[in-house]
């Protein structure tokens, strides 16, 4: 796929047919960027996700349902794309690779749930995905950008419009994990610096908001 993209910004390069060239090809070339960070993206998640889960069971052994509770309660989703059924998908995959291994527990639970640990494969794993994933180039997502892109093939009264209400929802990220940290004092030094980096993250998207619409409305006026 993104092959194909760039065969088609050289094709559109020297098509006759193209009025307007430098600002197709611009377009086609952030479109290409942001295909690249989906996929980029969804790498980097499975990784997260892997990480999550052994780090979950490494430090304390559990059953797919604690795990996904665990998640839920951490409000991991926020900040990792993960969701309940991937949990369960992922503990299954986990096992069959052997990085873990699953017990029934049939004198703690009547319904005989299955406990998951952490094996020596997979304690090899977490620690090789912790380092492959420390020296990882920071890649960050926004799935509003696929707005922004295409804000000029739309009237601007209704980008403007588009807009307001990506700031709105930057506000609203804002104040939920500002929330977040004020109720969540107990939690430990690490869940604490990541609800720290998530504001902080917040208040440069707030920045860059306030600076994007103000450029877009003046842009309009000339």
């Amino acid at each position: 796929m993104l092959l194909n993209v760039a065969f088609l910004c050289l094709s559109i390069r020297k098509s006759p047919f193209i009025i307007n060239r430098k600002k197709t090809v611009l377009t086609l070339t952030i479109l290409y960027s942001i295909i690249a960070t989906i996929k980029y993206s969804k790498e980097g998640a499975m990784s997260a996700i892997d990480l999550i889960i052994l780090g979950m069971i490494k430090e304390k052994p559990m059953s797919a349902y604690d795990l996904q509770k665990n998640v839920e309660y951490r409000h991991i989703s926020k900040w990792v794309k993960i969701s309940t059924p991937s949990v369960y998908k992922k503990v299954i995959t986990l096992e069959d690779k052997g990085y873990i291994n699953g017990k029934t527990d049939n004198e703690n639970s009547t319904l005989g749930k299955v406990i998951y640990s952490i094996t020596d494969k997979g304690n090899d794993y977490f620690i090789s995905l912790m380092k492959k994933t420390s020296e990882k180039m920071v890649n960050v997502f926004l799935d509003f950008n696929a707005v922004i892109v295409n804000l000029n093939n739309i009237d601007k009264e209704l980008g403007l419009s588009l807009a307001e209400n990506i700031s709105k929802e930057i506000d609203r990220y804002y104040s939920v994990v500002d929330k977040k940290i004020e109720e969540r004092e107990h939690i430990p030094f690490t869940g604490k610096t990541i609800l720290k980096q998530q504001l902080m993250v917040g208040e440069a998207l707030k920045e860059w908001s306030d600076e994007f619409i103000k450029t877009y409305r003046q842009e309009g006026e000339k």
